[in-house]
């Protein structure tokens, strides 16, 4: 069957098919690549990847374009899944022989709601679905096809779990279809380098942290690796294929989790002289910094989440604080730059961990933060801590433009104040004369930098004037 791999224009500017990363729209327009729709177009023949969000195809544009396949597979999300119904039911209407796929932690978590609100929905592939959504393209029929769920006679019916792939290395690299259907132009992150490429390297976490989306609905907590042959083929290819690429990330949960693993990898890399960053927890020792740095990484997006030990230890972190203070030490001394993450309404959040948290976040001072608002995923085990104790609110965890809103309260800690405590930690970290000056120095020497950092600084301007807007009509 002729296979559109679609990751679908919900909102604009939002981001819903983005691999590990925050399936939403952010404070500053980002785009990261739609890294699992990949392997299925690189497997299924006659196919073509659409990222209808980075490339600015319309919902109109994205229908015309559907109606010369015969099959449509649609990455789905738990903010989009409404407009994304919604533009299966078009498409539909335009083909009415068109079968249609919802893939995606969403309909993972929730497969028989997610039939249920459509009849425009053929049928549900479950968590890794490389294989399930080749195999019907292929012709096979939907009752032999491991890890979906359909309908049949009138009832749904769910076939058994497919088994998680472990021989990454049979996959089809991500770099060509990258080459074959996308522009790696329209794909911006503020703290990488542009333009970049991003591929995986490894599948799953091991890490149990309560909230954490990809893990506990989708790729699972085995950690699965590629071999670093493999990888190094994949990374030469992109360097072959894309000279103009500044530098390579590498999109796994956590990319630097197994040490051997990761001096195995680094020991292949360092003789292809390139850039590249990842991500990684503060359990990363000197050592294996130190592998990563001579071997080319220039940055890591680190989870710290919080700076208070309380708040770590409910959401099954793994990390202390105290260890994050000496990786980012580790880090200072190595030269390596550190996007930190961190998290606000975790369980047990009280304005007093807020306030440690931003304390936390200043004395390690990394180079550049994302301070999220903290949304309780169907399927994680932070979705059931809130549900059971009644802290979870009828409200939408995004605006109608795809933002993040509060969808939690506390005892003690409002919708409202969650987001003013949000925005009161980006004013505060930011606002500092020392970040103020690193800003400066950086749009000063690179006048590409500088373009971008100045459309960033009224992006996002304008989104903390929208939500002071809520904060102060919930007051």
């Amino acid at each position: 069957m002729k296979t559109l791999l679609l990751n679908p224009p919900s909102f604009e500017n939002f981001d819903g098919g983005a691999g590990s990363r925050w399936p939403a729209r952010r404070e500053i327009t980002s785009f990261w690549y739609p890294v699992w729709l990949t392997y299925p177009a690189g497997l299924i023949s006659e196919s073509r990847l659409l990222d209808a969000p980075s490339h600015g195809i319309s919902a109109e544009a994205t229908i015309e374009i559907a109606k010369e396949y015969d099959f449509v597979v649609v990455f789905t999300s738990t903010p989009g899944f409404a407009n994304d119904v919604k533009l299966a039911e078009l498409m539909k209407q335009a083909r009415p022989g068109i079968k249609i796929a919802f893939v995606g932690p969403h309909v993972s978590v929730n497969p028989e709601a997610s039939l249920n609100a459509s009849l425009a929905i053929d049928f549900v592939a479950r968590k890794e679905f490389d294989y399930s959504v080749t195999e019907f393209a292929n012709g096979r029929s939907l009752e032999g096809i491991d890890g979906i769920s359909y309908r049949k006679n009138g009832m749904i019916v769910h076939n058994r779990d497919r088994e998680p792939l472990e021989d990454l290395d049979s996959l089809p690299f991500a770099v060509e279809i990258y080459k074959r259907d996308l522009d790696i132009t329209k794909y911006n992150v503020p703290f990488l380098l542009y333009p970049y490429i991003a591929f995986y390297t490894a599948r799953g976490c091991p890490a149990m942290c309560s909230y954490c989306l990809w893990p506990q609905t989708f790729s699972g907590h085995r950690w699965r690796t590629r071999s670093s042959d493999n990888v190094t083929a994949e990374v030469k290819l992109a360097l072959h294929l894309f000279p103009e690429a500044k530098e390579i990330f590498f999109d796994d949960d956590t990319f630097a989790w197994g040490k051997q693993r990761v001096l195995d990898v680094c020991e292949h890399l360092k003789p292809l002289n390139f850039r590249w960053s990842c991500t990684a927890r503060a359990h990363s020792d000197y050592e294996t910094l130190k592998a990563m740095k001579d071997a080319g990484c220039r940055l890591l997006i680190v989870g710290f989440e919080s700076g208070d030990p309380e708040v770590l230890k409910n959401i099954s972190k793994g990390t202390s604080v105290e260890q994050a203070k000496a990786f980012m030490k580790n880090c200072k001394k190595l030269g390596l730059l550190v996007h930190g993450d961190f998290i606000i309404g975790l369980p047990g959040e009280t304005h007093e961990s807020i306030e440690r948290t931003m304390q936390f976040a200043e004395e390690l001072d990394c180079e550049t933060i994302q301070v999220s608002i903290a949304h309780p995923f169907p399927g994680t085990a932070f979705y059931d801590y809130l549900k059971e104790r009644g802290y979870l609110t009828e409200h939408d965890m995004s605006d109608e433009f795809g933002y993040q809103m509060p969808n939690i309260e506390y005892p003690g800690l409002t919708r409202e104040e969650i987001m003013e405590e949000v925005e009161r930690f980006y004013g505060r970290y930011y606002f500092r004369p020392k970040i103020i000056f690193r800003i400066v120095r950086k749009a000063i020497f690179d006048s590409s930098e500088r373009k971008r950092l100045c459309k960033e600084a009224v992006e996002y301007l304008r989104l903390r004037a929208k939500r002071r807007k809520f904060i102060r009509a919930g007051k």
